[in-house]
């Protein structure tokens, strides 16, 4: 079997992935601030380190996944304030909405999911450390700062100098701090504010800065030194770049080995942004194509790479997903049939940095096979291969129907009930309410009950 292999960003060149723990991975991912739907390129995120972690399991690691939520910060409290709610409703909403997408597109879900809101006490204690140690201050306006000068390592993840950097769009100058380099760790509280916005600390009534929130969460969580830490491009510099310093000066000890970053999804030459105004809402997109289809164009180029979103593309990767249901449309799939040139040639392609093209292309290549014999034994393969990159979970018959836009009948809700029972009975929970929603979606409601799953058409 080949090594993994995983491109880092602070190296900048592809290494073979050797874990702190023989067997075991740490993994955190920087998640979404939720204060609005989420958008096609935080789903590109999702997908991409669901891929990862199904393969990484696959491969027989041990992974423990962490993915945070940002439920406190200025977009968050501007929102709330906008619209005359509680930051808790405001956020409980959305991170309600943000675990619907994550079904409809076959997500998992992390192991663990910290919200920086629950975590304050590690923040705090973050904070203290490196105010005791000289590395951070507190300034006249209240603020405690990071002293980023005093981090002589800063700059090595993102290869940026002190001397050619300048004040980027999440650095704030202020007259405040020393440094116009230097970012914040804890923000004072303001009047206007709202007071569920503001926690007591040692340093003065406040809250948390972004940057802090991410290395509380990872290293409660994982310890001061983990395997791999991920996220979108953008957030390489300043933050991530934020995060090894303050970890760092804070623990003492080497805080990431491997950095992943995922490319940008781009209109019109423009990053996907919600500050941009340019971005499409999960939810939207998929009222229009199956979320599978989704998916599949989020993995059709490699992670790292930017790639374009358009409607042809979707109807390029809708295409690529026919090809694939289309070969198990007459056909039961067996069991999956073992040790074949396929399936090591796939382990292969995601063991490459994750090439999930090169992935697909082995699939196409099966596809044709199936065709050709109608061997249930390689159907099955098909499905194994496909649910490892999220999808193929449907039916050949629900995936054309929903791609129609046609009724259920009622032998095909019966189909899907009992489906849905198999998957409660497996604990897999994901897909069971998939199915669920895709039900409810035609317009059927499920009613549970002791006697077991009776339906109605609303």
């Amino acid at each position: 079997m080949s090594e993994l292999q995983i491109y880092n960003t602070e190296s900048r060149r592809k290494e073979t992935f050797k874990p702190i723990q023989p067997g075991k991975v740490g993994l955190y991912v920087c998640g979404v601030t939720v204060y609005d739907y989420c958008h096609v390129g935080h789903a590109r995120v999702m997908v991409v380190f669901d891929t990862f972690v199904r393969h990484l399991r696959a491969q027989g690691y041990d992974v423990k996944y962490v993915r945070n939520i940002t439920d406190i910060d200025d977009k968050i409290i501007n929102r709330a304030l906008e619209r005359g709610e509680s930051i808790n409703a405001l956020t409980a909403r959305f991170i309600d909405a943000m675990h619907e997408d994550e079904r409809a597109l076959n997500v998992l879900p992390p192991d663990e999911e910290p919200r920086a809101t629950e975590y304050m006490q590690d923040i705090l204690q973050m904070i203290e450390t490196l105010l005791g140690k000289g590395c951070a201050y507190r300034a006249d306006n209240g603020d405690v700062y990071f002293s980023v000068r005093d981090f002589p390592d800063y700059g090595r993840l993102s290869h940026k100098k002190l001397e050619d950097l300048e004040a980027g769009a999440r650095i704030d100058v202020n007259a405040a701090k020393k440094d116009p380099l230097d970012f914040v760790l804890w923000k004072a509280a303001k009047p206007e504010e709202p007071e569920e916005a503001k926690w007591s600390a040692p340093f003065g009534l406040g809250r948390p800065g972004w940057h802090i929130e991410c290395s509380a969460m990872s290293t409660r969580c994982l310890g001061p030194h983990f395997d791999i830490h991920g996220g979108g491009m953008d957030l390489q510099f300043p933050h991530h770049e934020n995060e090894i310093a303050q970890s760092e000066c804070a623990t003492g000890e080497h805080f990431v080995n491997y950095w992943m970053h995922v490319g940008f999804v781009r209109i019109n030459d423009e990053k996907m942004s919600k500050s941009l105004g340019n971005f499409f809402t999960i939810r939207d997109v998929i009222k229009a194509y199956h979320p599978e289809v989704l998916r599949t164009f989020l993995l059709s180029a490699h992670y790292r790479s930017p790639v374009n979103y358009s409607e042809d593309n979707l109807e390029k990767a809708k295409a690529e997903l026919q090809r694939l249901y289309g070969a198990l449309e007459n056909i039961m799939p067996g069991e999956a049939v073992a040790d074949t040139d396929y399936e090591r040639r796939f382990d292969a392609a995601l063991n490459d940095d994750l090439n999930t093209p090169q992935a697909f292309a082995v699939l196409f290549e099966l596809a044709r096979d199936v065709n050709k014999s109608q061997e249930p034994a390689l159907a099955g393969l098909l499905v194994k291969l496909g649910q490892r990159l999220g999808i193929l979970y449907d039916t050949p018959e629900a995936f054309f129907r929903s791609d129609a836009g046609a009724d259920l009948s009622e032998e095909e809700i019966e189909r899907l009930i009992e489906a849905r029972n198999q998957a409660r009975k497996d604990r897999d929970f994901a897909r069971a309410d998939q199915i669920r929603d895709e039900l409810k979606a035609a317009g059927i409601e499920l009613l549970d009950g002791p006697e077991g799953t009776r339906w109605r058409r609303v």
